[in-house]
């Protein structure tokens, strides 16, 4: 079993991993918990009851966070024509058909999110195998695939972020920096955790949200007893 360092057994303390603590007093204490000299993110992991292997149990979707992610998201948008411009304005950080796609096929992936109008898609299914692996793929799901560019740019700018379950039945998601504090950090979490229980399947069977732990990027990890959600997200 692998020992963790100083750092990081001191932001542990002596807290009880095992213990389960509300949503807000677990955001609390991964805040508290970071401890690194850069601003490190705050992530959750939440565990779904469902099994992905059904395509009516997939979830996938995308969230528009009230306080963004606290990064600069570069943005590139398959597209062409009026569209080029389009998406210039909106501020995308490259955009083109043929030689976007050309230059990716070279090996280029500079870029953290894309967008593609119906058009394109055909053309971005050349690359599909460079781009899926890294969760890169434009997908109708998460609204990148659109010929609403302007807004597909400005939502992934602002911190748009996309999640889908794993073949574990869990999904990671980022909710933004440490230097936020945990008001910010509860009401990006609030918007996600939202969308999710929205997203809950006819089809799935007992417990919806089983489990979920936040954690800083190089902090302890923080479980939330999933019963506190509901008044979480009722407040």
């Amino acid at each position: 079993m692998p020992k963790h360092g100083k750092n990081y057994r001191n932001a542990l303390g002596d807290r009880d991993i095992a213990m389960r603590v509300s949503v807000e007093e677990g955001v609390k204490v991964a805040v508290e918990g970071s401890y690194t000299k850069f601003d490190e993110n705050l992530d959750v992991a939440i565990n779904l009851g469902v099994d992905p292997k059904y395509s009516d149990q997939m979830i996938r979707g995308a969230v528009s966070l009230p306080n963004g992610l606290g990064k600069d998201v570069r943005v590139a948008v398959f597209c062409k024509g009026d569209k080029e411009a389009e998406a210039k304005a909106a501020g995308a950080d490259f955009y083109g058909a043929d030689e976007l796609v050309e230059k990716i096929q070279g090996g280029w992936l500079d870029f953290d999110k894309a967008v593609a109008t119906p058009d394109m898609m055909a053309l971005v299914g050349k690359i599909g195998r460079m781009l899926g692996p890294r969760g890169l793929m434009p997908n109708a799901k998460t609204g990148t695939v659109t010929m609403d560019v302007t807004k597909a740019v400005t939502e992934l700018k602002a911190g748009k972020v996309e999640f889908k379950v794993d073949k574990s039945g869990i999904i990671h998601a980022p909710l933004g920096k440490v230097s936020f504090g945990p008001e910010k950090l509860l009401e990006n979490l609030k918007a996600l955790l939202s969308k999710i229980m929205q997203m809950k399947p006819s089809s799935a069977k007992g417990t919806y949200m089983k489990a979920l732990a936040v954690s800083s990027t190089m902090g302890p990890g923080v479980k939330i007893d999933p019963l506190t959600v509901k008044k979480f997200l009722d407040v």
